[in-house]
């Protein structure tokens, strides 16, 4: 009902704004789709939204409260979104305001909502941990690849792997790369390949595509299958913007399937080149080290010692002479000291020997004991005595033994 009012009976402004409240306020609230052009989050429990017709230049401001942007999920900017809008007016402003109440995100947005909320799910189990990450062979010589029949991703791997290391074999599972069997082949090829035991890397290719192309790579029960496997899976699904949850549990993700290639064989004429150059320094090295001891021994042998071996014994010989010469001349000196002492003995006990005595004309009378008589009172008559004279010896009896002196 319009407002009845004049130049001469105007209606007050906060009738007319009621009124404006009340018919906006009628519309109630309301399902809308719109595309999302800005988020503005504040650090207070209202947030602000920009919602923007995709089929005509229309545009509105919309508030809601973080419980409802959280619940909605990831948000990003171009993202088309189901809004439960309730229109109202602000009678201290006048402003039109948009509250809502539900966000749904649709088409792919709904899809990555999906995703996301999955990772995160799956984040909280620990399946995206560094420690759960295998390290890739050094050299592998078998390896397993999953990807689709005659595709770009195929040609990519196989040509690159066969160019960088020939000597490398290939085991090939063909997969649907796409649709909604993909998952589960993908995981089959997947766990035949890990149960094989001379399969050292397994590679999954994907020459990229689409968010709805890459879904299967977001599947739970093939996540689960990567995750479980024994042997190092490589993701290469060829894509940069949108991440798969097979990046996160795989242990190894490579932008491009010729990537996944060229980090799981080195490239044999580089090897080859770094192989030359390690000999090279080997060589060097060797030579070096020769040269250096070459000089020590040249050192050593420039020494006196080394030139006259024998030197050193002819100065230990030298001193050898000398201690024998003056050991000689002790030794000499020593026996005539000692002849000179023993003369001097000799000398004494012939002047003292009963022999001098006889050769000065005196006789020693022995007895028949063998002792030497030097009293007349030592004998009696008929006594036999030895009588030692200067020309020979004497038998003697003795008469009557002579008297002494009274």
């Amino acid at each position: 009902m319009a407002l009845d009012s004049s130049p001469d009976h105007p209606q007050p402004l906060r009738v007319i704004a009621t009124s404006v409240k009340g018919w906006v306020e009628r519309l109630g609230s309301v399902w809308t789709i719109g595309q999302l052009i800005a988020v503005n989050r504040k650090s207070g429990s209202t947030h602000f939204l920009t919602l923007r017709d995709s089929q005509a230049e229309v545009s509105v401001a919309v508030t809601a409260s973080t419980a409802v942007l959280d619940a909605a999920g990831p948000l990003s900017e171009g993202m088309e979104v189901v809004a439960w809008l309730k229109p109202s007016v602000w009678l201290t402003t006048g402003r039109l305001s948009y509250e809502c109440h539900d966000l749904r995100p649709v088409g792919v947005g709904r899809l990555l909502a999906e995703i996301e909320q999955r990772k995160r799910r799956l984040q909280a189990e620990g399946l995206f941990g560094p420690e759960r990450k295998r390290p890739l062979p050094i050299l592998p010589h078998r390896i397993g690849l999953v990807t689709a029949q005659g595709s770009a991703a195929e040609r990519d791997v196989m040509v690159n792997i066969s160019l960088r290391w020939p000597a490398a074999l290939l085991e090939v599972r063909h997969c649907l790369m796409q649709g909604p069997r993909c998952a589960s082949q993908v995981s089959q090829a997947v766990y035949e390949l890990d149960m094989a035991p001379d399969v050292d890397v397994i590679i999954i290719a994907r020459g990229g595509g689409s968010v709805e192309d890459l879904l299967p790579f977001s599947d739970e029960h093939l996540v689960r299958v990567v995750a479980a496997a024994h042997t190092p899976i490589v993701s290469a699904i060829g894509h940069e913007t949108d991440t798969p949850i097979l990046d996160l549990v795989a242990d190894l993700r490579a932008s491009t399937p010729t990537d996944a290639a060229k980090r799981v064989v080195p490239d044999a004429a580089n090897e080859l080149s770094h192989v030359l150059a390690a000999r090279q320094q080997v060589r060097r090295a060797v030579l070096a080290e020769i040269e250096g001891r070459a000089h020590e021994i040249n050192s050593l042998t420039s020494r006196p010692v080394m030139r006259d071996p024998l030197g050193g014994y002819a100065v230990l010989d030298y001193q050898i002479q000398q201690a024998s010469e003056r050991l000689t001349a002790a030794l000499a000196h020593h026996l005539d000291t000692a002849t000179l002492e023993c003369r001097h003995l000799l000398a004494q006990v012939q002047a003292l020997s009963p022999k001098s005595t006889i050769e000065r004309g005196y006789a020693v009378l022995v007895a028949e004991a063998g002792c030497s008589v030097t009293d007349p009172a030592e004998v009696a008559a008929g006594q036999s005595l030895t009588a030692f004279l200067r020309g020979g010896q004497l038998d003697l009896i003795v008469a009557a033994p002579a008297e002494g002196d009274r």
